[in-house]
């Protein structure tokens, strides 16, 4: 059957570069990896922290080059989405990433938007840009990737904050951020992944963020627990990310659940599906499995979804998706696919 309709907010592109793809790309641009085949790449996915796992993601990042390069992995991406029941996708992309390794901002955000621009008529999703700027770089190089990304605002809804969290605060970017906001950008930030939970207060605070990204050890801080549900404050969890990379050692033990229950506004995201072992559906898959959700609390998830969403300039989509969600039947209780079991 159809799997559960919902959004994806958490999503690095270049995190969906799949193996058969980087080498395909590798072959057409000329560029040597250090591995004989596939297999041998995938066995390089087993990480020990968020930093193992960014060495290898920005070497893989090599085999990107051409707009042709960024419109190919988009579209995979969006092929794969679709399948899980993906209809909204918000995309974070890294340009510092690519501007550094001497790719043109525009190469990357035209090749992009050439898959995009043709997302709903191919794959029924509508999406969303979001640049995110690398927080293990200097508060100047995010100003200037702002100044550059100018001329493509038209194509940018947002800006985040990525890479590696501790030791880089949110704080370390708010000149950055009040920049963006008067360019009317939408806001978000990664904060409490590997970071504190005044990481997540900062993001609040400081940068004036309208979403966290991960958020997940919030739990460790009950205080701001009450805020956020208070606020409404969206979180963009990302479970198997999470035990991918060791913030969490095994997906049963992960606070999805209860953070669910104490009226977080959270949602489930897949992150880096290519490197973290699944898509969106994936994940819902799993956390059904994992943590016992039922059908409700996973129509719940879905909801939040579409409601944590930057679909403010068009409510009418957003309420159509809504209704979607609302009216989902997720079949016989003994059918795995009544849930998401869909895969690439």
């Amino acid at each position: 059957m159809a799997p559960l309709p919902k959004a994806e907010l958490h999503l690095h592109i270049e995190g969906t570069l799949e193996p058969e793809l980087a080498f395909a790309l590798a072959a057409r641009n000329g560029v040597k990896l250090p591995y004989a085949d596939t297999d041998e790449l995938r066995k390089a996915y087993l990480f020990s922290d968020l930093q193992s796992f960014l060495d290898l993601y920005y070497e893989l990042m090599a085999v990107l080059r051409t707009a042709d390069d960024f419109a190919e992995l988009a579209d995979a991406y969006l092929a794969r989405a679709a399948a899980q029941g993906v209809r909204h996708a918000e995309i974070f992309f890294d340009p510092q990433a690519h501007t550094g390794r001497g790719i043109p901002f525009g190469t990357v955000v035209e090749g992009l938007a050439r898959a995009l621009d043709h997302s709903e008529e191919r794959h029924g999703i509508s999406t969303q840009l979001i640049m995110c700027f690398l927080r293990d770089l200097s508060a100047e190089s995010a100003m200037e990737t702002l100044r550059t990304a100018k001329p493509y605002l038209n194509r940018i809804a947002g800006v985040g904050l990525d890479s590696a969290e501790v030791g880089n605060p949110p704080s370390k970017f708010a000149e950055v951020y009040e920049a963006a906001a008067r360019l009317g950008l939408r806001k978000v930030a990664h904060a409490g992944e590997e970071g504190p939970p005044a990481y997540i207060r900062e993001a609040l605070d400081v940068l004036g963020v309208e979403r966290i990204d991960h958020g997940l050890r919030a739990v460790e801080d009950p205080e701001l627990v009450e805020r956020l549900v208070r606020e409404r404050v969206p979180l963009t969890l990302c479970p198997l990310s999470n035990v991918r990379l060791r913030a969490i050692d095994i997906l049963e033990q992960h606070p999805l659940k209860a953070m669910l229950e104490a009226g977080l506004l959270v949602t489930v995201n897949s992150d880096d599906p290519a490197y973290f072992g699944g898509y969106v559906g994936d994940t819902f898959h799993a956390v059904h499995e994992a943590l016992g959700l039922d059908q409700e609390q996973l129509r719940a998830l879905a909801r939040n979804s579409f409601t944590a969403s930057f679909l403010d300039h068009d409510e009418e989509r957003r309420a159509r998706y809504l209704a979607e969600v609302e009216a989902y039947d997720f079949g016989s209780p003994e059918s795995a696919d009544a849930v998401d079991s869909a895969r690439p």
